[in-house]
């Protein structure tokens, strides 16, 4: 019996782990159409994609072909790319919970976000503030698979260059390696593991809500402890 195959909703195509997870999904056969949802185009061809410009600050503007099997949601900003705290919660606040809202209207039963190490809606910084109010307005939608991924610090290249983040990052190159057990989840974590785990609790689920970085580790290794 031929299983059905399913399409995909991804935000954030053109990020660094958003990019790595539509390189994934259009290499699984398990579906057939990823619809993408973004300012500007992925610039790749393919049968698959199916792409939708606009807007994502008004993203109830796509709630007619905002319709499939699965919320793959990667979308942030930073502080560099957006100074204003206003600006900056309309992005990481605001565009994850209106598709959290689209897709309670349109029936999608699975919902993956990413949000960050830390994330805690009482916290006094405001970057953690505004993830964990993230969180808790997804979580608030019911949405039934919903699985937030909480990872540590992302390695990998970007296009902008970040001088602080940069050296940060090669500090934690020697730093992982002193982090061990409870400490794990403090590792630097590459962009491709983010993606590869989010793929696999799609297809498998998971067996919390909240999916800390030492766990989206073994997730993408395979362990599912």
């Amino acid at each position: 019996m031929e299983t059905q195959k399913k399409t995909a909703i991804l935000l954030g195509a053109t990020g660094l782990t958003g990019g790595i997870l539509l390189r994934l999904l259009l290499q699984d056969d398990r579906y057939e159409k990823i619809k993408l949802f973004s300012r500007s185009s992925v610039g790749i061809s393919h049968q698959k994609i199916e792409e939708h410009l606009g807007d994502l600050m008004q993203l109830v503007q796509f709630e007619v072909d905002f319709t499939g099997d699965e919320v793959f949601c990667c979308i942030g900003t930073t502080k560099s790319k957006t100074p204003d705290k206003e600006a900056y919660r309309k992005v990481d606040y605001g565009i994850p919970v209106a598709a959290a809202e689209l897709s309670v209207k349109n029936g999608i039963s699975s919902f993956l976000v990413m949000s960050s190490m830390g994330a805690d809606a009482k916290s006094k910084v405001f970057y953690n503030r505004l993830k964990g109010e993230m969180e808790d307005a997804v979580l608030g939608k019911h949405i039934k698979n919903t699985y937030i991924f909480r990872p540590s610090l992302i390695g990998g290249k970007r296009e902008e260059k970040r001088l602080g983040e940069w050296v940060f990052k090669q500090l934690m190159k020697g730093v992982n390696l002193v982090l061990a057990g409870p400490l794990k989840k403090y590792r630097s974590i590459k962009p491709e593991t983010i993606a590869k785990a989010m793929l696999m609790v799609a297809i498998k689920g998971y067996i919390k809500p909240i999916i800390e970085s030492d766990k989206i580790y073994k997730i993408a290794s395979g362990d599912r402890d």
